[in-house]
């Protein structure tokens, strides 16, 4: 079975937290929140949040016990921007996009695994 949880619009640009979501992926949960616990980059608050939250979602709406759970995927999408402008020289401006950012985390008890095709016995 799968579990998700959603952090949409943080302030975080989308390609900063793609190197921990990369690292995330596949591992257990317990390993995967003492990854973001003690990584000081902003991506691996926002995914141990997100984590948390999606522990938690488990935990209460699918009664699944968390020592089973493994991260399945972690998702770091682009969200909009706050269009911002910065003074410049003789009265001009510049702009400054902020980006925003949406972190998807899906966690499986493994147990709802998808038999790949050709290994089911039937037709190819």
């Amino acid at each position: 079975m799968e579990v998700q949880a959603v952090c949409r619009f943080a302030r975080m640009s989308a390609s900063k937290g793609q190197q921990m979501a990369r690292l995330l992926r596949g591992m257990p949960v317990a390993k995967a929140l003492k990854a973001t616990e003690y990584n000081p980059a902003k991506a691996a608050f926002l995914i141990g949040k997100t984590l948390k939250s999606a522990i938690a979602n488990a935990e209460h709406n699918s009664k699944l016990a968390a020592d089973t759970l493994q991260v399945k995927e972690v998702v770091i999408g682009e969200g909009p921007r706050l269009k911002r402008f910065w003074p410049r020289a003789r009265g001009s401006a510049a702009p400054v996009m902020k980006r925003l950012c949406h972190v998807k985390v899906v966690l499986t008890d493994g147990k709802d695994e998808e038999v790949p095709r050709g290994e089911e016995g039937g037709a190819v």
